[in-house]
């Protein structure tokens, strides 16, 4: 039962942007804005009458009658999921013109916004915007363009290292058990497959490899690049398994397949097991932050922004949050119940500081999103392309 009830988690990330690229005319300020020369979208003004419906591309868990069906009450506003199982499928889907909103993540949005697809966000109508949300998950690079906002927050989760305590002995202080030769547990590690995996390496090598000068994992121009896939290759000589299962991956942790390697916080708290345990190394590490961001040709977009206020309140976010296995945006729920706080100490929703340290997924564009003016920065599609020559 637990296993079904995990599979219905993010399985989108196996295949995260498996074959799409973007080439972007962009740049950071110094400031950490975004500036990208975007579609002219209007922003809505002023709510008008609810349609009536509201056609929704999601992830698992994020809609569920548990509160739908109050917010059906409420507004008239039938609530129409599709869930979708990659980044690619909801960008493609969302292109359609057929749904109103989506709940995507990094990846997914930067796509959407410089494609046109998507809408800028008239904060005043969402008020339960406000305070309570984690100051992390505000102005984020991937969904902030020329000032804009595009996405309002969901929840958002770390990319950890899962150890089996029985054999570590303790938390590994650093990555390098999963990338250096020397590890112990060579043919004991797994780490995850797809290309924004890339980004972890380049993680680890802004840390030890501070020559290369590698300001931003999602900011690689070709030198760097290829130093990321050469510590992958690397890596792939003392690999015990890939994971895009979710399911997967905690089998092999429980049966003693492995050892060591990238997780998710859930994916250890489905393990069930109290030797089976995470950590955040001192290198820092990769997330996922995940937002809903409003079509620019929905049809229902009165409807759209009552269910972003809606699901931006403490409970419902929470909701969300706790039946996805993440932090929730509105750190307000965890002072709702003992469970509630218990859940975000779990996920570490209160903790500015660990966040910190987690650098969330945005999609790798030509143009360097670390500021850098004077060198072309490699797209997710070379990206792609390195990937591929990893695992041989």
């Amino acid at each position: 039962m637990e296993g079904n009830k995990l599979k219905r988690r993010k399985l989108a990330f196996a295949a995260l942007l498996a074959s799409s690229s973007l080439f972007l005319a962009s740049c950071a300020t110094d400031s950490g804005e975004l500036t990208l020369t975007v579609p002219d979208v209007p922003m809505q003004q002023e709510l008008g009458e609810f349609e009536g419906e509201l056609n929704i591309i999601n992830w698992s868990g994020f809609v569920e009658p548990a509160w739908t069906d109050k917010f059906t009450a409420d507004t008239g506003c039938k609530v129409n999921p599709r869930v979708a199982g990659t980044s690619d499928e909801m960008v493609t889907l969302m292109r359609t013109g057929e749904y109103d909103i989506v709940s995507a993540s990094g990846d997914a949005a930067l796509r959407l916004i410089v494609g046109g697809d998507v809408a800028p966000l008239n904060l005043e109508l969402i008020p339960n915007f406000s305070e309570d949300i984690a100051e992390g998950m505000k102005g984020q690079i991937y969904d902030t363009v020329n000032g804009k906002a595009y996405g309002v927050p969901i929840g958002r989760g770390a990319n950890l290292l899962q150890y089996n305590e029985t054999v570590t002995g303790g938390a590994p202080e650093s990555w390098n058990v999963v990338w250096e030769t020397d590890t112990p547990y060579a043919g004991k590690i797994t780490a995850y497959d797809a290309p924004i995996y890339i980004a972890d390496a380049a993680v680890y090598l802004m840390y030890h490899n501070p020559e290369l000068g590698i300001k931003n994992p999602y900011a690689l121009d070709e030198t760097q690049l290829a130093a990321a896939v050469d510590l992958l290759k690397q890596q792939n000589t003392i690999i015990g398994e890939y994971w895009a299962d979710p399911v997967a991956q905690i089998t092999s942790f429980v049966g003693g397949n492995v050892v060591v390697g990238t997780s998710w916080e859930v994916l250890r708290k489905f393990a069930g097991q109290d030797n089976i345990k995470t950590t955040l190394p001192i290198e820092g590490s990769t997330g996922w932050y995940d937002a809903w961001l409003l079509s620019s040709t929905a049809k229902n977009p009165n409807c759209a922004y009552a269910w972003m206020d809606y699901t931006s309140t403490a409970s419902v976010n929470g909701a969300i949050a706790m039946n996805f296995g993440m932090a929730p945006a509105n750190i307000a729920f965890c002072a709702s119940s003992p469970e509630a706080q218990a859940h975000c100490d779990e996920f570490f929703a209160e903790d500015e500081e660990f966040f910190s340290r987690i650098w969330p997924w945005t999609t790798p564009i030509e143009e360097c999103i670390d500021g850098r003016k004077d060198v072309k920065c490699t797209s997710f599609q070379d990206w792609t392309n390195a990937w591929l020559t990893v695992k041989g």
